[in-house]
């Protein structure tokens, strides 16, 4: 399809929820729930809570996918639960769908409190997890809670994130739109058709529900209108790899395991031993990643996207996120964003009086058609400290500039100075890899020459300066052994508080008070825990990050062993972010070997020799070049730099690779 003109229509109109958010902070019962109205400071169009969620028509349909991926000879139904208002159906008005494919409804949940899909006797859906249904049907719309292949109630195999993922959903799409077969039971020839609905369908979930959102809007499927990814990824290898170096101990086939129900696990060894085969521990690229790219089909999208991401988030990282958004960007998609301060974590549980009724106009534009304004708004709102938010009328603003910084010597070894000016000929530095440190412990002795690590820092800032977007760090490194690894970390240097995203909860703290969101049934409440931001007051932050195996030097696709005492050079991809470092404070890059519990260590312990004249970072500095000099030109009040251990979160956890709702 061609290419749509960038959107022009985002204008700087701030988001209106104050009144709603102070109504909807109230602890509501069950029962009075349903009536609550979110209000506008203008008489925008919205839909009401008019319609009977106790009445709603709850059902279950199977929906073949066309795909035989357990290899029984019949192809594969997904279980689809449904609640949809009876009012509507009564009235034979066509109404539209909001989506959520998950793989955890039944092994693991979903939200902050693990909230799994309940049954009657007869088989019957009681409860639906979250506050989806219980907010939205009341108000118009069907909530369809879909079981990917291989989980819960669905035949076929879990391929994590491959073909039979993204179709599991997709098909449930086709089927909305009248271009796939439904069924009343899971085998039986009945047909279940969807003459109820519009077709128009969105998508939304957190983790691997908003990354099979992500792969079906790249099939560019007609009837998905929108998608509300939250923390999701965009492509497969790079959850599991950066650039060759491996992120966690074991790979797709683990997840597979994880999530499959115990009838799949038995007929799905197949599928296992494949993603075993054609998933090497080399972190060399292969087919099977291919597939599950879905930032390489990303032209192929139509519908909408509002992202979510936190920009400390450990577990799906915002890689994931900045390659995704360029690339809707490229394509012209109308798209919006919310960056917060968090780790792994849904906005329904950082800022969920805001979340809310911005979910709620979203979905009213887009799949209602209700001209209230949210596309004209600001693109961005970027969480600056707990609980405190600007907005951006695009994202990056547009007088972001790739900017190249350049790290030098300094006074004392392995503490250096980073700067416009590219150091000289001969200038190096060396480290060698300690697997036992971590960028916390790198970032703590910042102004200390220890032997793991070397780091490059510019004067204290004059006045503030801010980077947005995704950075690239370029290094060029002799080893010592045949194999190596890299890591690079931006990091501010000076006193802050900020949400503590290394703690439990990963930057909120869950309380015991709760309060309501829509209406009740007496099996499927929408009362949640309400939560606040956890903190840390730290001396350092570190809010950029990128890794890669130096072996895949030539190609991002092959690694090689390395020749001991040849020089190479390779580019990291630092991960997207945006943040502000204070005047007072500095910037600064550091680099080194692996970063524990974050990559996995080589399979030996080299030392790394840095040419800092072939070595640079590139970093999208809002106002370029000329922003960096003003900020280092100018004399500031500073924390002064001293051989004491800065304080910063605490060391990263091992994460378990389960891109899931719950904490790491």
């Amino acid at each position: 399809m061609p290419k749509r003109a960038r959107s022009s229509r985002w204008t700087c109109r701030s988001l209106v929820v104050a009144a709603s958010a102070a109504l909807m902070a109230m602890t509501l019962s069950p029962t009075s729930a349903q009536s609550v109205p979110v209000q506008e400071s203008k008489p925008l169009r919205e839909s009401k809570p008019v319609y009977s969620y106790e009445n709603a028509i709850r059902e279950s349909v199977w929906v073949d996918t066309r795909l035989d991926g357990d290899g029984d000879g019949r192809t594969d139904r997904v279980a689809v639960d449904i609640v949809r208002p009876r009012e509507r159906a009564q009235q034979g008005r066509k109404i539209p769908v909001i989506m959520d494919a998950s793989p955890y409804y039944s092994c693991c949940g979903r939200g902050n409190e693990s909230q799994k899909k309940t049954y009657d006797a007869n088989g019957n859906v009681v409860q639906f997890p979250l506050f989806y249904d219980n907010f939205f049907v009341p108000r118009g719309y069907a909530f369809v809670a879909v079981d990917l292949a291989g989980t819960n109630r669905s035949d076929g195999c879990v391929d994590v994130g491959g073909r039979s993922d993204v179709q599991s959903a997709k098909a449930v799409v086709d089927w909305l739109n009248g271009r796939a077969r439904g069924y009343t039971t899971r085998t039986g020839g009945e047909r279940a058709q969807a003459g109820w609905t519009n077709g128009d369908t969105g998508m939304i979930g957190k983790s691997y529900d908003g990354t099979i959102a992500n792969g079906v809007a790249a099939t560019g499927v007609e009837g998905l209108k929108t998608i509300v990814p939250i923390a999701a990824i965009s492509s497969w290898y790079d959850y599991y790899f950066a650039k060759g170096a491996p992120l966690y101990d074991s790979g797709p086939e683990w997840l597979s395991d994880y999530v499959e129900s115990t009838e799949a696990r038995a007929r799905c060894q197949a599928v296992q031993k494949r993603l075993v085969d054609q998933a090497p521990r080399t972190g060399d690229l292969t087919g099977l990643w291919s597939e599950r790219d879905y930032v390489r089909t990303a032209e192929r999208v139509r519908a909408s996207v509002f992202a979510v991401h936190g920009m400390q988030d450990l577990n799906v990282r915002t890689k994931h996120f900045g390659q995704w958004w360029d690339a809707l960007a490229a394509g012209g998609v109308e798209r919006k964003v919310w960056l917060s301060q968090t780790g792994h974590v849904d906005p329904f549980d950082f800022r969920r009086t805001a979340w809310v009724p911005t979910l709620h106009r979203w979905f009213d534009h887009y799949l209602l058609g209700y001209d209230n304004g949210i596309e004209r708004e600001p693109m961005a709102d970027i969480e600056r400290a707990p609980d405190q938010w600007s907005t951006d009328r695009v994202w990056p603003p547009r007088a972001t500039t790739t900017t190249s910084l350049h790290p030098d010597k300094g006074a004392v070894a392995g503490v250096g100075t980073l700067g416009l000016k590219p150091a000289g000929p001969g200038t190096t530095e060396t480290f060698t890899d300690d697997r036992t440190q971590d960028e916390t412990d790198w970032a703590a002795q910042i102004d200390s020459s220890t032997p793991a690590k070397a780091g490059f820092v510019t004067k204290p800032l004059g006045r503030e300066l801010r980077l947005s977007g995704s950075s690239k760090v370029t290094v060029t490194a002799t080893p010592s052994t045949t194999s190596a690894h890299l890591s690079a970390v931006l990091v501010d240097l000076g006193p802050d508080t900020i949400r503590d995203y290394a703690a439990a909860g990963e930057g909120i703290a869950t309380l015991t008070e709760r309060t309501c969101w829509g209406a009740a049934t007496q099996g499927d409440s929408p009362c949640f825990k309400e939560t606040k931001a956890r903190t840390a007051a730290v001396g350092y932050t570190v809010f950029s990050r990128g890794w890669a195996d130096l072996g895949n030097y030539a190609s991002d696709a092959k690694g090689r062993p390395l020749t001991p005492g040849t020089s190479y050079t390779i580019t990291l991809d630092l991960h997207a972010s945006d943040h502000i470092v204070p005047a007072g404070h500095r910037l600064a890059l550091i680099v080194a070997g692996t970063d524990r519990d974050l990559i996995e260590a080589p399979a030996s312990t080299p030392t790394l020799t840095l040419d800092l004249a072939r070595t640079s970072a590139r970093l999208p500095i809002v106002g370029g070049a000329p922003a960096f000099v003003r900020a280092t030109a100018g004399s500031a009040a500073s924390i002064a730099p001293g051989a004491s251990r800065l304080r910063g979160v605490a060391e990263p956890r091992p994460i378990r690779p389960i891109p899931s709702g719950g904490s790491r």
